[in-house]
């Protein structure tokens, strides 16, 4: 993925409508709420199975609303100057802390360690 190919295309079509003026933080937000409500409603009454096995068309509707998403996450990012690479690794290490593994008996096993 070329993020900086990524970046250009979405800070050149928001620029060229004059879009940034209304993509502060907060709207960025609110619109990034919106579109994970769209995603949710892809998959909403639908079983397991149907979930996992959806037709040709709610899988373009899936990926367009993953964009939508990915976009304006992206956009937030963008407008406060957070390194998204960094941010997850930071955010998966205290993860890691926060859910530590545990073997079949509960037992809490120490990080790089296999049972």
């Amino acid at each position: 993925m070329d993020m900086e190919k990524i970046k250009d295309l979405i800070l050149t079509f928001s620029k060229q409508r004059d879009w940034d003026k209304f993509h502060n933080p907060k709207n960025l937000a609110m619109a990034l709420s919106v579109e994970t409500a769209e995603l949710i409603e892809i998959f909403q009454w639908l079983n397991e199975e149907q979930s996992l096995n959806l037709d040709k068309s709610k899988k373009e509707h899936l990926e367009e609303e993953i964009a939508d998403i990915a976009v304006y996450l992206l956009r937030i990012c963008y407008s406060q100057n957070i390194d998204l690479e960094k941010a997850i690794i930071s955010k998966m290490k205290k993860n890691i802390i926060k859910y530590p593994l545990h073997d079949k008996n509960g037992q809490k096993i120490a990080y790089g360690k296999k049972n």
